[in-house]
Parts: C-alpha cells; structure tokens; sequence
C-alpha cells in the first residue's frame, strides 16, 4: 500500500468508522488540567453520546506508558504539550492518520508533516526577570548570552520541563551540538543552587525576587498574575532577539492513538479541539496559550500571535526532542 493511500484509508476509517452514542473515550492529557477540562466539558455537551476519561499526567511519562502498552492502551487520544511528545509517537506508528478536514483547520506549519497529529494551541519562550534584580537594559538579546559569566547567580532553570527541550534544539540547529553542550554547561554553572522541578515554580521564585531571571514560556506568567492579581507582579517579560533560537514557538497538538477501538468518537474530539468553538474557549480563557486553529485568536491582554517574531525551526526540525534529552542529560541537568 502507497503512504498516500495508507494516509487515505485510515483518513476515512477514523471520519467513518461506527456510531459513537453512548461511547466512552480515554484522553491521555500532557496538557495542562484546566484547559483541558474546560474544553471536555464543552465537548461532552456539544457530543451527549461521548464520555471522556481523562489520564493527566506529564506528556514524557505518557509517551513512554503509550509505547510500553502497545496495541493494548486504553488511550484513545493523546493531548501533548509540545510537538516532539506527537513525533516521538508518530516515529513508532502509534497514531492514525487524520482526516484532511481536521488538518486543514491548523496552518500546516503547526500539524504533523505526515498528518498524524494536529496543532491545537501554541506558546511563545521569553525571558521572565526581576527588575529590582536586573535592569531591562542588562539583559540579553540573545539566549546564547545567559552561559555568560556576568548571569552568574542570576539565572534560574527548570531544566526537566519539557518545554525547555524545543529551545535546546533550536540552539543544536544554531550553533551545533559541541558548543550546545557548553552552552548548556554554562547555564548550569550560572543556574547553580536555582534549579527547579517546574516552570510554575521557576516563575514565581523570579517574582519574589529569588531569581533575577529566567526562560519561559510566555503563559506561566500571564497566569500567574491572573493568579496574584497585578499589584502583587514584581516581574516582567522580555523577547529575545527576533529569530533568536531562544525565541521559539512551541505546538502543542492533539492525535488519535492508532490501537483505539473508538476512532469516531475519537476523532470527533480532536476535531472539536481545532474546531472555532474549542479554539474560542482556548481564547477566552485563563490558560493564556495562543488558539492557532480555524482563524481565531486570542482574547487576552498579551503579544498578537501574529506579532511575534520567532526562531525559523520548524515542527519536523524540533524532532522528537532525542537530540535535547541526551544533551541534558549529559550536561547532567536531567
């Protein structure tokens, strides 16, 4: 069978396959909850004959649960927080091809090059500093800079977010692995006494003044004066320079397990993700994440997607993050 007919075929399998009333569907959510559950419950009322189970958990623990289960996971759909989680799936033939409605509600740019995962919503990395720490004027226009000696003390680090390892990639793709290896060795030294276990914590330990800056993405710290309220904001945002490969858009995207046993009713779930209802309530709520599908955009006070001006790197040059964890790894910040 040609790609294209396999693509084809398994296209109409998952937009045809049975009834989907009184059907129970398991969402495997790398995600985080909120979201996540906002757009379910507005799915489940738009969709009365589906129920969804919903598993919550990092998305690399989820990968690997998804791999190790094989044929029989209990997943229906996977729900990840960066495209590399999609494309590590996706390399082991675990997802089914979606259909060319589904895709074509995302720009191409932001969708599986084979079809088999479609971008949801996306984040932008940025700098988070304090300015009682460090001056705007201080910092640095690129991320390459914060190895520096001068950021010593200064700079905090989350190294085992999954959303640090689109970044590091985009530094490999720069400036190649040797010097991404030092680079990272200097963070660490840098970094040394403020590593921290999320991106959650390493926001609010920037606001309270604990560390002078740090890498993000731009959500945390939206939410986080949602959270607080403005008068309690302490920090602040700054872009790195444009096209700088710490300025990269990272996908979070959404595929149909190719062992589901409930493909329609699946595949009506990812579609409403992209769908202007499930992108309107990304919009409009808390989680602060761009909406990239069917035209709409976000609500909130922040950056115009369109606006940003990010590093090139594309979805298949982001991989499934190997080269990244491996680096980390070495660097012994994993």
């Amino acid at each position: 069978m040609t790609p294209l007919f396999s693509l084809l075929a398994g296209a109409l399998a998952l937009s045809a396959c049975g009834g989907v009333s009184g059907t129970t569907i398991t969402l495997y959510n790398g995600q985080h909850v909120e979201t996540t559950d906002a757009l379910v419950a507005a799915f489940e009322k738009s969709h009365p004959g589906i129920h969804v189970l919903v598993r919550s958990d990092s998305e690399n623990t989820l990968d690997a649960q998804i791999v190790e289960e094989g044929p029989r996971s209990p997943a229906d759909v996977f729900f990840a927080e960066n495209s590399p989680a999609l494309e590590y799936l996706q390399d082991r033939g675990l997802l089914a091809p979606l259909p060319r409605d589904v895709l074509a509600a995302t720009p191409s740019r932001f969708n599986s090059p084979t079809g088999r995962w479609v971008g949801v919503t996306a984040r932008v990395s940025v700098m988070v500093y304090d300015p009682a720490t460090i001056p705007r004027t201080k910092l640095p226009t690129s991320i390459l800079a914060l190895a520096e000696s001068r950021y010593r003390g200064l700079l905090g680090l989350a190294p085992s977010e999954t959303d640090f390892q689109p970044i590091v990639t985009a530094v490999v793709r720069a400036v190649g692995r040797a010097r991404a290896l030092a680079w990272l060795e200097g963070l660490k030294r840098n970094a040394a006494g403020h590593l921290y276990a999320s991106n959650e914590a390493l926001t609010l330990a920037v606001n309270r003044g604990a560390v002078g800056l740090a890498v993000i993405d731009q959500y945390y710290w939206y939410r986080l004066r949602a959270t607080l309220g403005t008068g309690a904001m302490h920090s602040a945002l700054a872009p790195f320079a444009p096209r700088d490969p710490g300025y990269v858009v990272d996908v979070s995207g959404a595929g149909v397990l190719a062992s589901s046993h409930h493909r329609s009713a699946a595949g009506a779930l990812v579609r409403f993700l992209v769908s202007r209802a499930g992108q309107e309530i990304i919009a409009r709520s808390d989680s602060f994440e761009y909406p990239i599908a069917s035209g709409v955009v976000t609500a909130q006070p922040e950056t115009p997607f369109a606006a940003l001006q990010p590093n090139p790197i594309t979805i298949a040059q982001l991989g499934t993050g190997s080269t990244a964890v491996a680096l980390l790894r070495e660097a012994q910040l994993l």
